[in-house]
């Protein structure tokens, strides 16, 4: 059997532990050439542990993780869609998955987690028992090309679910920013050139695919659209605004709201003929969230929330990023909103999100004039 051994990377604990996973003498290159692509849905986690932790305070403790609540959306939606499997089930299409997560403590006699122990050394266990602040090992590519595989584990479930609270948001952005990667690679092979050119003129590099198309473009303000003439997609809008920067106030969370407001009445209405479609934010349910960032060595507010129109004919959910740059003086304000009535809308949510952070500023120097 061959020792499997990894360092976590500085996002979550840095630990080494070694865990035997399979008899191979090949380099890891052409042991990947015989691999299948891992398959799964965006957001998808498999989820291997016993039922009884499962129903149990360490299952209560995984919850919380991964299917804690999506801030800013108009419903209660999870952050991933979890599937529950018994470890000794993970076979054939399931050990394929795109994330798989198994759970174990090295106290449990139960046969599933005894499935999941065994792939763990002597040594592994003691060191885990010797050192508490280990819990975590990641594992890529193993048994599928793109495969995220996860080991969640601890002595006893005292000491795990204490490692999953005080860890809760490293886990979570470990798979939220993975699951925007995959996203990014899926809908940008194809890249609009309107919106590129259009973008241009605000002194953006916008990258969206060829599905959106340019609704409104002016010096200062430019609107894309992905209509949909299906049921069961989501329409999605992103919009983006420049402005000059002039102080560190723009970027209160009052100033973002009525910026957002401006934008709206003179640019976004469901029905042109009617003054009063504009699109406003919702101001109680849900209450608007905002979160400062660093985007690309530029300071950021994220804003998420719901939005109407003023005559309440429609709504849906938005998210966001006010970003400043100091160099040129600017102050840009890129929006995303989906219209998908009676329907989820996390993984429109997470399509915007991965759009507007894969738009660039353009340098001074390189605008276009």
């Amino acid at each position: 059997m061959k020792t499997f051994k990894q360092i976590l990377p500085a996002l979550l604990v840095l630990i080494t532990i070694s865990i035997s996973i399979s008899s191979c003498d090949n380099s890891e290159e052409s042991k990947n050439a015989n691999k299948p692509k891992a398959r799964g849905a965006i957001g998808e986690i498999i989820l291997a542990i016993d039922s009884t932790k499962w129903q149990g305070p360490v299952g209560d403790a995984l919850k919380e993780i991964f299917q804690a609540d999506v801030k800013g959306l108009i419903r209660e939606e999870s952050m991933f869609t979890v599937r529950r499997v018994d470890p000794r089930a993970v076979t054939g299409i399931l050990k394929q998955a795109t994330n798989v997560v198994y759970v174990t403590t090295f106290d449990d006699r139960s046969s599933a987690s005894q499935r999941i122990n065994a792939l763990f050394s002597k040594e592994s266990k003691e060191k885990a028992a010797s050192d508490p602040s280990l819990y975590m090992l990641r594992s890529a590519d193993e048994h599928a090309i793109g495969q995220e595989l996860i080991y969640l584990f601890g002595k006893n479930d005292e000491t795990l679910i204490q490692n999953l609270q005080a860890n809760k948001n490293k886990i979570q952005n470990l798979f939220h920013v993975r699951e925007r990667e995959r996203l990014e690679k899926l809908i940008l092979g194809r890249k609009s050139g309107a919106a590129r050119v259009a973008g241009e003129k605000l002194g953006l590099n916008i990258q969206v695919p060829t599905s959106y198309q340019v609704a409104k473009s002016e010096d200062d303000f430019l609107w894309l659209r992905q209509p949909t003439p299906r049921s069961d997609r989501a329409d999605i809008s992103l919009f983006f605004y420049e402005m000059d920067y002039t102080s560190e106030e723009q970027v209160f969370p009052e100033e973002i709201i009525k910026l957002r407001e401006k934008i709206a009445k003179a640019h976004l209405y469901s029905d042109p003929d009617n003054r009063n479609s504009y699109l406003t934010i919702e101001k109680v349910d849900p209450t608007p969230t905002f979160t400062n960032f660093n985007i690309k060595g530029n300071y950021a507010v994220e804003l998420r929330g719901g939005w109407k129109t003023a005559n309440l004919s429609m709504g849906g959910s938005f998210m966001s990023y006010t970003i400043v740059d100091t160099e040129k003086g600017k102050l840009y304000y890129m929006e995303g909103f989906v219209y998908f009535p009676s329907q989820n809308h996390r993984e429109a949510i997470r399509e915007i999100e991965t759009l507007l952070l894969a738009t660039d500023i353009i340098p001074k120097e390189e605008k276009s004039s």
